[in-house]
């Protein structure tokens, strides 16, 4: 007899949920090793990553905003999920960015060239629909009470303020998670890996109420498509172009607005 027969149905499904997500991830690193060994085209190589990185993302995501719906009593269990398996795609996703923002800034500082990141770009959004297409698949299996096919395909506006509120919010937690992600890159390893998850888990919890606090447009379309169908302008604001402001703004203060602060206060000083 199974031991998750002896929990209550609610903690079985939780349990069920977990156990997917796990799968996928052990999956995933399986498929990214063959990757590594078989392909050795780089733009082969690349495309194949990032769309690994980017599905493992979404399915998980997917699957958490799930056990988020029917756990809204307890936001700390979810905020506890959302932080372990942060944790858990900063170190089995080491190489990738599976979020197009971060293509971007990469491409504006000049460390990807355009080639390579229209590769990463086009694997990531790929990726985010076929993980969507996916998911529903394994949902529609009924595994849990909560796995039905038709959730997957509806759309459940998570924007509950207005469209202005709504594009600072992704804008600054986009702004917020890429001006850590760029300057953590001299702290360890380790240490990084815990700082940007629990950065996740306060931007989540900051501005999840607000509009879900995505600040990833692949994921943000893997998630809520069918609304991009409906509401395709307030979606495309919201989930695209405010995170990629977030990062123009982020590029320009760190770039550009602070060394010229910087060498004026020293001209001035010098005088």
């Amino acid at each position: 007899m199974s031991p998750l027969l002896g929990l209550r149905p609610e903690l079985q499904d939780t349990c069920t949920s977990l156990g997917l997500m796990l799968s996928v991830v052990l999956l995933i690193g399986l498929a990214r090793v063959v990757a590594r060994q078989q392909l050795h085209r780089p733009v082969a190589h690349a495309f194949v990553l990032e769309f690994l990185a980017t599905f493992q993302l979404c399915c998980c995501t997917h699957e958490l905003q799930l056990l988020s719906e029917q756990h809204p009593a307890h936001p700390t269990w979810t905020l506890t999920l959302v932080y372990f398996f942060s944790l858990v795609h900063g170190l089995t996703l080491v190489g990738t960015f599976s979020n197009p923002c971060g293509v971007m800034m990469q491409m504006m500082l000049g460390g990807m060239s355009p080639e390579t990141g229209a590769v990463r770009l086009l694997a990531q959004l790929v990726s985010a629909l076929c993980s969507r297409y996916c998911t529903s698949a394994l949902w529609n299996l009924g595994l849990t009470q909560y796995h039905v096919s038709e959730r997957s395909f509806a759309c459940k506006n998570p924007i509950q303020v207005d469209l202005f509120k709504a594009v600072i919010t992704e804008a600054v937690c986009s702004f917020l998670f890429h001006s850590a992600l760029l300057h953590f890159q001299e702290v360890r390893t380790k240490l990084r890996i815990h700082l940007l998850a629990a950065l996740i888990t306060f931007l989540v919890y900051a501005g999840g109420s607000l509009t879900g606090a995505v600040f990833n447009p692949a994921l943000a379309l893997s998630l809520h498509f069918m609304c991009f169908d409906e509401a395709f302008p307030q979606f495309f604001i919201v989930y695209w172009l405010a995170p990629s402001l977030g990062i123009l703004l982020m590029i320009l203060m760190f770039s550009f607005f602070l060394p010229w602060l910087h060498n004026n206060h020293t001209i001035n000083k010098k005088e």
